[in-house]
């Protein structure tokens, strides 16, 4: 039987009187999306029509979800928020901080004895709080919701950008940060901006290379990292039902890399497949009980233009096999043109590693379809040119997969099996030679690419595939190889060619597992005691942040002038820094070291004003902080793109930093930001972040006015004595201006106590 089943069908009873309402009150046929929407209001029966892109609405999500190294904070906000136990169901997931370097026996050992402290942590304040635990070694945290908790038409938040997944399984699951988590624990409404709509109509059929992956890669080159920011895509269409739920959950997941709030699916009959091989067949009768609502209204599919903002539409049946990047997950190229694309940009085209699984595309389907080619090799006499690892998405794949030899048929041409965990697709990879920053291309079937990710190296060119796609690339050790029209020569010198993908979407004899690594929290928690040792590197407790001190702000110091790309790896690293996700102190240290300085054109390196020399960012703002000097960073396009961490947002805000003013945000660090009682601001006019100098002395002025849709001014007092003034807009809604004075939203909580 399935978790949380009574909240489940209690979910289901009211669905077809809350649809029904919302149809009445929006006065027209409701797409899926927005009938998961009006159902999970806060205000419980829906009374308004909210406006796409410009309504901030209170939901009350069905259950939170976070992995290890964000729950960290996330629970230490909890524990200041005078709760005893969580108002929702929700579950700590064990998966980010487990180093992928000799394989999963070993790696998850040593894990388990570097990160006991923090394990121990996240397991006695889970038991003490009702908190579901999965061990280390569980499994990836989007894995193992879309098998255990994931379900058609429900709501859910989770600390990963990647929570999206689950919209595989037909939810609305939309990635934020620890404080959103917080308030959604404690009880209180999960707010977020209406989201536009983009539907994207699928037709025809996937056939021979061609996979889930190649879906969300096309999008990806449409949309690009920043066009579906504000919206919510949904999928429809005959192609779309012809996908595996998995499938289906690829697509969702990487729809986090076109800023895409979430991504849906209707309920069908692929995941009704999906629940009963899960365990959870209960589910799927209450689902097939309340079909109708779990897809949109027929209108809204016969005549998509007059529902969704955007449309696209594309055909199954002519989609080719795509490679994305390097550095940035939407420059999509069709496998075909890979030839003339690399020769015209120069890239390195030997491949030296292929990586598939995390939890994009680890599910039993895609295992099943890359160990075929796996087995062609062996049976053909191809011995991969590049090394090659795969990582399950769960123990119950890898059990799964054990049983059913798919992991000795790896083991045939040399692969590499890595624990369970997100390993080198979050940078948790001890890349032998990583460190001499030499020039390579790797080819994985992850989500992101961004520069540095996976293996800290600058210099390493990563590409995104399927799969199947990267298990022949690994073959051939060529980044232009088509497997659609090249062939390989053997070890016996015989030119052969590989036969296209196939696997089982789910296994014939069912799933199976010894031990999936779930740890039920106490019935009665009070009595557990959740000890953080005050000399602590690892785990650090929170000091409230200051009030703002009601005046404007002045003569604040440019900490540095962002030159292009600046995701939330740019800003605080992933990799080896995970181990300090509950330290805020430590892990300051990491604050922009990946940013580029537009005035040197160097990474981690800004001019010091109070004494003019050049050092890395986080020494220069804590020189300011030492001071009592506050700062404020500008940025470019799509500010703070990539991951949900909050700790982007929460390191600048402990060091001192006061605003940061960007051409434009992605939506969750901008929130991330006005949760910690930071200053999110873009610019009216792009073309001042041209005004900007080096050394200039900066005023925010118009805070003692703040208010919802009243623009503020930036004043500019330069080197030479000149000023310059300009409008600096912001989203800020009364309730976030509150988190903006009490110094953040969390100490507005503590406040209400």
């Amino acid at each position: 039987m399935a978790f949380d089943i009574d909240m489940i069908r209690a979910r289901y009873e009211k669905l077809g009187t809350l649809v029904k309402k919302a149809r009445e009150v929006v006065g027209r046929p409701l797409t899926l999306t927005e009938k998961i929407l009006y159902s999970h209001l806060w205000e419980g029966t829906p009374s308004s029509n909210f406006e796409r892109g410009k309504s901030y609405v209170d939901f009350a999500p069905d259950r939170v979800a976070m992995q290890d190294a964000t729950a960290q904070m996330a629970l230490l906000q909890f524990m200041s928020a005078g709760r005893n136990k969580v108002a929702v169901p929700s579950t700590v997931h064990c998966d980010h901080l487990i180093t992928a370097k000799t394989g999963s026996s070993q790696d998850l050992a040593t894990a388990s004895t570097e990160n006991k402290e923090v394990y121990d942590f996240l397991s006695s304040v889970s038991n003490k709080y009702g908190i579901g635990f999965w061990k280390p070694g569980a499994g990836i945290i989007h894995q193992v919701v879309l098998e255990n908790y994931a379900f058609p038409g429900g709501m859910m938040i989770g600390t990963d950008s990647h929570t999206v997944n689950a919209g595989g399984l037909g939810m609305v699951a939309i990635g934020v940060g620890g404080a959103d988590a917080c308030d959604v624990m404690a009880g209180l409404p999960w707010e977020l901006k209406w989201p536009k709509l983009i539907g994207v109509k699928l037709t025809g059929k996937l056939n021979g290379w061609t996979s889930a992956k190649d879906v969300i890669l096309k999008v990806a080159g449409i949309l690009t990292v920043k066009g579906g920011t504000g919206a919510i895509v949904e999928y429809f269409g005959e192609g779309s039902s012809s996908l595996s739920c998995t499938g289906k959950g690829t697509i969702a997941n990487m729809g986090a890399e076109i800023g895409a709030t979430t991504s849906t699916f209707s309920y069908d009959e692929s995941m009704e497949r999906y629940l009963r091989s899960t365990n959870r067949a209960d589910i799927a009768d209450l689902a097939n009980g309340v079909k109708e609502h779990l897809t949109a209204d027929p209108e809204v599919y016969a005549n998509p233009d007059k529902f969704f903002d955007q449309v696209i539409e594309i055909n199954l049946s002519e989609l080719e096999p795509h490679l994305n990047g390097p550095f940035t997950p939407d420059l999509a190229t069709p496998i075909s043109k890979m030839k003339e694309e690399a020769k015209k940009n120069g890239w390195p085209t030997k491949v030296e590693v292929g990586l598939i699984g995390s939890c994009t595309n680890s599910s039993y389907e895609d295992i099943a379809r890359a160990a075929s080619l796996a087995n062609q090799a062996a049976e053909k006499s191809l011995k991969p040119k590049a090394e090659f690892t795969i990582t399950p998405g769960s123990e119950l794949v890898r059990f799964t997969i054990e049983r059913d030899g798919y992991i000795k048929v790896f083991e045939k041409i040399g692969a590499k099996v890595f624990a369970n965990a997100c390993g080198p697709c979050i940078g948790m990879w001890s890349r032998v030679g990583a460190d001499k920053k030499e020039k390579n291309t790797i080819v994985h079937s992850f989500n992101r690419n961004f520069q540095s990710r996976n293996d800290g190296n600058p210099n390493t060119f990563a590409f995104v595939g399927s799969p199947e796609l990267v298990t022949a690339l690994a073959i051939a050790g060529d980044l232009t190889f088509d497997p659609n029209n090249d062939t390989l020569t053997n070890e016996k010198g015989e030119k052969v060619k590989l036969d296209p993908p196939n696997g089982d979407e789910l296994p014939k004899k069912g799933f199976d597992v010894k031990d999936a690594g779930y740890q039920a929290p106490a019935a009665d928690g009070s009595n557990v005691q959740v000890v953080v040792d005050p000399k602590s590197n690892r785990l650090q407790l929170l000091a409230p942040f200051t009030k703002w001190e009601g005046t404007d702000l002045k003569g604040l110091n440019l900490l540095i002038k962002v030159k292009g790309k600046c995701t939330t790896d740019h800003i605080s690293m992933a990799g080896p820094w995970l181990k300090f996700r509950g330290h805020l102190d430590n892990i300051s240290n990491n604050l922009l070291i990946g940013a580029t300085n537009i005035f040197n054109e160097k990474i981690n390196s800004v001019k010091n004003q109070l004494d003019g020399s050049y050092d890395e960012v986080p020494k220069v703002q804590r020189q300011y902080k030492a001071q009592g000097i506050a700062s404020i960073v500008v940025g470019d396009e799509n500010y703070g793109e990539g991951s949900s961490r909050e700790h982007a947002a929460m390191e600048p805000r402990f060091l001192g930093v006061r605003a940061v003013l960007v051409k434009s945000f992605a939506r969750i660090h901008e929130t991330n930001l006005k949760k910690q009682g930071m200053l999110a601001l873009t610019f009216a006019d792009k073309a001042d972040y041209d005004k900007i100098q080096e050394d200039d002395k900066i005023d925010i002025i118009g805070l003692t006015g703040f208010k919802e849709g009243t623009p503020l001014t930036l004043a500019l007092h330069h080197k030479d004595g000149s000023k310059d003034e300009f409008k600096v807009n912001h989203t800020y809604n009364a309730q976030q201006i509150e988190w903006f004075k009490a110094g953040s939203a969390l100490n507005l909580i503590g406040s209400k106590k």
